[in-house]
């Protein structure tokens, strides 16, 4: 299991139209550290924003995709990591995706 602090846990919100839909029923995407636990989510998420409680975190690992590059040596992207946090009825929205 990684040593990973609260801060180094999440990289960016992950910003799509399905993700954006999911707002009402406050339900975050974001980007983070490939070896994150839930738990570890989870606790960042709560440290990162105020008055937030989590119910539920899902994650889910996205394979590299191959890419032609330039000459005869084909590339990938970048493997990433996806999680999906569901917060509790009562807790406040988190004010980053306000406005958006």
């Amino acid at each position: 299991m990684a040593d990973l602090k609260y801060y180094d846990v999440i990289f960016r919100p992950l910003m799509t139209e399905k993700s954006m839909s999911l707002l009402d029923e406050q339900t975050y995407s974001f980007y983070v550290h490939p070896q994150a636990t839930k738990t570890q989510i989870k606790e960042a998420v709560e440290r990162l924003f105020n008055n937030v409680t989590v119910a539920s975190v899902n994650t889910m690992n996205t394979h590299p995709k191959r890419r032609q590059r330039r000459g005869s040596r084909p590339g990938e992207t970048a493997k990433r990591k996806k999680a999906i946090v569901k917060l509790t009825p009562g807790s406040s929205p988190i004010e980053y995706f306000e406005g958006i």
